[in-house]
């Protein structure tokens, strides 16, 4: 529709240059979140992706990217979104790299045709990590005794009120294999002969963009605007694609009751803490 309205409007109405959509990936990559604690899932930026790739007239998609990772589920769901609309719309599409690309946010970026970060951003870390808090002695020491009735030996496995046995331990480094193997399937997939033979690619290291594009998991250093201007012209247009929105343009992520904001902040502590030490991981 928007095509053919600038067919026909008065040419000194019409807008000069080539339109880029623009989708903002940026958070801790995990179900869940609110207007107040935002996160990258699926359901989150389905209709933003949607949009985005919706546009008949534009020969790209550029995504930005600033995650530290999180769930593997979500970020290849993600990643699998991106590839989908691409080939059904039959769209490029362009990764931009802000301050960080790593984990699960490196598994998103490889969803583009080409990757571009700046030659400070952070990328890699092709590797699985879990992370949790133990609380072994608290109970105890604050008086309360933890009763837990289960149906099969393993139902309690890796409690954090309970010491760390060696079995749990292996049994969740055996996951994490799994998972890493299928991340790194991904890669070797979408980066192919641009991927340096170094063996350290896929141990869970992180690189600036700099020493990324060595190693072949960017292809160029460079920021948004200025380089789709010098691939599309001086009159490209970047346009932003926002999410869903209510009648007075606020952001609609979920309702929350007072119940629920009042139980999100006293269990989701553990949470932010936990998303903080994903970004001060790479410095940020």
């Amino acid at each position: 529709m928007a095509g053919l309205l600038s067919r026909v409007m008065p040419k000194r109405f019409r807008k000069e240059g080539v339109a880029i959509p623009v989708v903002r990936l940026q958070g801790v990559i995990m179900t869940g979140g609110s207007q107040f604690r935002p996160t990258l899932n699926l359901a989150a930026v389905a209709p933003m992706l949607e949009k985005a790739f919706s546009r008949k007239d534009a020969p790209a998609v550029a995504i930005s990217i600033n995650s530290p990772g999180g769930s593997p589920v979500q970020s290849r769901l993600i990643y699998q979104r991106i590839r989908a609309l691409a080939e059904e719309k039959n769209k490029k599409v362009l990764i931009f790299v802000e301050d960080v690309a790593a984990s699960g946010g490196y598994m998103i970026a490889i969803a583009g045709d080409e990757i571009f970060a700046d030659p400070t951003s952070i990328v890699g870390s092709i590797g699985v990590v879990s992370g949790g808090f133990g609380f072994p002695e608290l109970l105890r020491k604050i008086g309360v005794e933890r009763r837990v009735y289960t149906a099969g030996e393993n139902k309690v496995i890796l409690d954090p009120f309970q010491p760390e046995k060696e079995g749990d331990i292996e049994y969740l480094k055996t996951l994490q294999l799994e998972i890493h193997k299928v991340f790194i399937d991904m890669v070797k997939l979408r980066r192919g002969s641009r991927l340096s033979e170094d063996e350290t690619v896929f141990s869970g290291l992180f690189w600036t963009g700099g020493r990324g594009l060595e190693l072949g998991l960017i292809d160029g250093l460079g920021e948004m605007r200025e380089t789709l201007k010098r691939r599309y012209g001086p009159k490209t247009r970047l346009e932003l694609v926002g999410g869903a929105r209510n009648f007075f343009g606020r952001r609609l992520p979920g309702v929350m009751g007072a119940d629920a904001i009042a139980a999100g902040a006293a269990s989701g502590l553990a949470q932010t803490l936990e998303e903080k030490a994903m970004w001060n991981r790479y410095g940020l």
